[in-house]
């Protein structure tokens, strides 16, 4: 069973809001953050939060300081992919319709979440257990196409009465079903043929 600690940050505001890290201990749980990407890619039972700690270059406290199981490393794995991706939204509603944004996007993420061996299964298990995504992590999936959505809507090309949060709701599903199918094929059409269809269901009546 994963061991478990607790872990407790200090907090700099009445809210709770965490301090940020010193230099040192940023440059830390980057690197562990690093090592745990690199054996995701591989395989998940490549990861262990002793083998993690020595790649990164630290004790294994120092992991535990940092990230109380491996959950929550993974989380922070998908945290992080996540964030790069969210931060190509822009530049996609620029040179695409939004649509076709919206499609494009939604392709890459599928895919990113759906093609590491080690992160498919470790999020299709923390998905089905509630603790992945973390409330951050569904914040800016949510954000992320509330941006398409709004910019559709606008453009008349995609639905004005469908929430975020729905929206959000349906991709993830896509992203769980894709994932955990018999026979799966990340390099095959399939992801494409299943954003394809979520995207129609957003679209506008008229864009249709």
């Amino acid at each position: 069973m994963p061991r478990t600690h607790d872990v407790s940050s200090p907090t700099g505001a009445a809210d709770g809001t965490p301090r940020p890290l010193r230099a040192d201990a940023q440059r830390n749980r980057d690197r562990l953050v690093d090592a745990a990407r690199s054996a995701l890619a591989h395989d998940q039972g490549a990861l262990t939060c002793e083998g993690v700690a020595r790649d990164a270059g630290v004790g294994v406290g120092t992991l535990y300081r940092h990230f109380p199981n491996l959950g929550a490393l993974i989380e922070a794995v998908y945290s992080a992919e996540l964030d790069q991706l969210a931060a190509t939204a822009p530049g996609l509603l620029d040179d695409f319709p939004p649509d076709e944004a919206l499609r494009t996007w939604a392709e890459r993420y599928v895919r990113f979440t759906t093609t590491q061996p080690g992160l498919r299964p470790a999020l299709r298990s923390g998905m089905a257990s509630g603790t992945i995504p973390a409330p951050h992590t569904r914040q800016v999936l949510t954000r992320v196409v509330a941006e398409f959505l709004a910019s559709g809507a606008r453009s008349g090309s995609l639905r004005a009465d469908v929430s975020p949060q729905g929206a959000t709701s349906l991709l993830l599903g896509v992203m769980l079903s894709v994932a955990t199918e018999p026979g799966y094929d990340a390099e095959s059409d399939h992801i494409a043929a299943m954003v394809g269809l979520f995207v129609d269901a957003l679209r506008a009546p008229t864009a249709r």
